[in-house]
């Protein structure tokens, strides 16, 4: 297992951090991009060298992924990084559907000029990306799906919906990645951002509904179907290819 290496004064992160944070933050990118695997053992003892911070650093940062169920921890058996489940991810994509989809009718009903621009405006940025996305672009591509996927819910501001998308939105990620790195996967996502950007941005809410409901749940197949097969394969941390 590499070491990651420290941060320097040089480093961009914000220098409010807290080494804990930090911690916290690299773990977690490590999770989510699959450089720690599913089910593999988190050793304080030799993650602390990894990560460069002392081991109750540490344990601070991985009582915070158990909290987010990115982490297990079994009594004396230490940590672990949560397996990727089936059931977990059917049930993921169950309560966003229900609760982006309702949003994304709301935001569409009571969203104004001001809202269109700022979703024209995400739109654009995303299609610079995406046309095509380039291996050396894939981390700006992720922020901006994400703005993109906010703009859309922008027009209706519920401060609980937006908490509760975010909350499924950083546990589905780590399945959106491994679906991203599966061998042979091919998706026109760009075409799918634009049938549900069309839909919104001409106030048909059934087009942007049906839109974004066929968007999240082709991440899932992918995944579902891997996971549920036999010989599911492997795949590597890759970042080439974005997914929903």
């Amino acid at each position: 297992m590499a070491k990651r290496p420290v941060h320097s004064p040089s480093d961009p992160s914000p220098p409010c951090l807290t080494l804990i944070e930090r911690a916290y933050t690299q773990l977690r990118d490590d999770i989510i991009s699959g450089q720690l695997a599913p089910g593999e053992k988190l050793r304080v003892e030799h993650l602390k060298t990894r990560y460069g911070v002392s081991a109750g650093t540490l344990r601070e940062a991985l009582t915070r992924l158990v909290s987010d169920a990115l982490v297990d921890v079994q009594g004396q058996r230490g940590f672990s990084v949560a397996p990727i489940a089936a059931a977990d991810l059917a049930d993921l994509t169950r309560l966003r559907i229900h609760i982006e989809i309702d949003a994304l009718r709301l935001s569409i009903r009571a969203g104004g000029s001001g809202w269109r621009e700022q979703l024209q405006q995400a739109w654009h940025e995303l299609s610079l990306l995406e046309q095509p996305l380039q291996p050396a672009q894939a981390a700006a591509w992720e922020r901006q799906n994400t703005r993109f996927h906010v703009a859309l819910l922008a027009g209706h501001a519920s401060p609980w919906t937006v908490r509760l998308l975010s909350t499924l939105a950083r546990q589905g990620e780590r399945y959106r990645r491994y679906a991203i790195n599966l061998p042979g996967t091919q998706r026109d996502v760009h075409a799918e951002h634009r049938e549900i950007y069309d839909g919104a941005m001409t106030g048909n809410e059934l087009r942007a509904a049906l839109a974004l409901e066929w968007h999240i749940r082709a991440t899932a197949d992918l995944v579902l179907q891997a996971l549920r097969s036999k010989d599911a394969p492997t795949p590597s941390p890759a970042r080439s290819r974005p997914g929903s």
